[in-house]
């Protein structure tokens, strides 16, 4: 079963938050188990941010969360943001594309 993780966050440095990522996306090239990874922006609140990672299950993104990378990232990331994230752990039950 397909698997996403939704990061809601608050930030004024996305520039540094996608130059982290891209960092992590170059050390971990064939490795990581990041299938798709949309960042989106909140019309109305102007630096609220929320980030949806897809897996193929909860599996791979559990095996990707175990990968030291993907700490040093979560690391740089909780410095870069104006408070704290939060997470949903989510189970695909139904993905339909028009």
């Amino acid at each position: 079963m397909a698997f996403v993780q939704i990061i809601e966050f608050q930030t004024s440095k996305l520039d540094e938050m996608r130059q982290a990522t891209e960092e992590f996306e170059a050390a971990t090239a064939g490795r990581h188990k990041v299938r798709r990874d949309v960042w989106c922006q909140d019309r109305e609140r102007p630096g609220h941010f929320v980030n949806i990672v897809f897996s193929d299950s909860h599996e791979e993104a559990m095996e990707n969360s175990a990968m030291p990378e993907i700490d040093a990232l979560a690391q740089k990331m909780m410095a870069l943001s104006d408070g704290e994230p939060r997470f949903y752990n989510l189970d695909v039950e139904f993905d339909k594309t028009y």
